[in-house]
């Protein structure tokens, strides 16, 4: 970084689906397992569904925000933002339903009302990328995944912090160069849940941990020989929903045959694939359960062949 602490400029643009591909959004019920398509589109991929409180699915395309209703009677509507730059698929909402945070392609995070109006950007030029993937149960803080260069390497350090839900305030939690992502708060405000590659000196073998906010306790989850990826824990507290790569992915890419899986707290080692579908990136990115933790939503891109 230099001293002058400037941002990173990398412009990545927002993806877009295949030849044949479609985006489907779609709702997993906990008590009978069924499946329901809540949308589909073959003209915008979709990604990375949060659910609100009022029965509304939360979900970026084409670098904008949108909201659907998750019973499936309405087209997707974007959210009115003037200002907000392209956002990717790193979004969660405030605890009381009024407020997005969102991780955008400047590599900065925002925060702006989910009726639309105007954002505000809460972290600082400081050299580094930042991609949001929490808030705390009180709506305090978020936590994020923060990416500083190495060198000539880009991604050449990838930890885990917080920041107040305001901006500023940062608070490391992991400094293990990584790579590390999907960092989201237990119900009970405990643990922070992530996933990580510090556990393993091979590349492409990601497993999920906790740590304690204040970077303690830090404990092992998974150990298996998948590739596992953004654990949410339902708000129930009792149940969590992850996702899993074929063995020896690196990264968290697109378009590969990967796993939902549900596996008790408490029992980490002993889940249960609930869903085998196409998809990666997109599919999981943020906490995606419903508020009373009967269903969760993800997103699948299938191929016509």
């Amino acid at each position: 970084m230099s001293d002058e602490h400037e941002d990173i400029v990398v412009e990545y643009p927002p993806r877009r689906l295949a030849p044949g591909q479609r985006a489907r959004i779609r709702v997993w019920d906990r008590a009978s397992g069924a499946l329901r398509t809540v949308h589909e589109s073959g003209e915008r991929l979709y990604e990375a569904p949060n659910w609100t409180a009022d029965g509304r699915l939360l979900v970026n395309g084409d670098g904008l925000l949108w909201l659907l209703p998750v019973d499936g009677s309405g087209e997707p509507e974007p959210i009115d933002a003037p200002g907000l730059p392209a956002v990717n698929n790193d979004h969660v909402l405030a605890p009381d339903g009024t407020t997005v945070y969102a991780s955008a392609n400047d590599w900065h995070i925002w925060s702006l009302p989910i009726a639309g109006g105007e954002p505000t950007r809460l972290t600082e030029p400081d050299g580094a990328l930042h991609f949001l993937h929490g808030v705390s149960p009180d709506g305090a803080r978020l936590a994020y995944v923060r990416v500083e260069p190495l060198g000539d390497e880009l991604w050449g350090s990838v930890t885990i912090r917080t920041i107040s839900s305001r901006g500023g305030d940062e608070r490391a939690v992991t400094t293990d160069r990584g790579p590390a992502d999907g960092s989201a708060w237990s119900p009970d405000g405990e643990w922070i849940h992530f996933n990580t590659e510090q556990f393993s000196e091979t590349p492409g073998h990601a497993q999920l941990a906790r740590v304690r906010e204040d970077g303690s306790e830090l404990e092992q989850l998974t150990f298996d020989e998948r590739v596992n990826w953004f654990p949410h824990i339902a708000p129930t507290g009792d149940v969590a929903v992850y996702l899993s790569f074929p063995p020896g992915t690196e990264g968290h890419p697109a378009d590969l045959p990967v796993e939902l899986r549900l596996v008790r707290v408490g029992a980490w080692t002993e889940p249960t694939t609930i869903v085998a579908l196409h998809g990666g990136q997109g599919t999981i990115n943020v906490p995606s359960w419903a508020p009373d933790g009967s269903a969760f939503a993800f997103v699948d891109y299938p191929v016509e062949r």
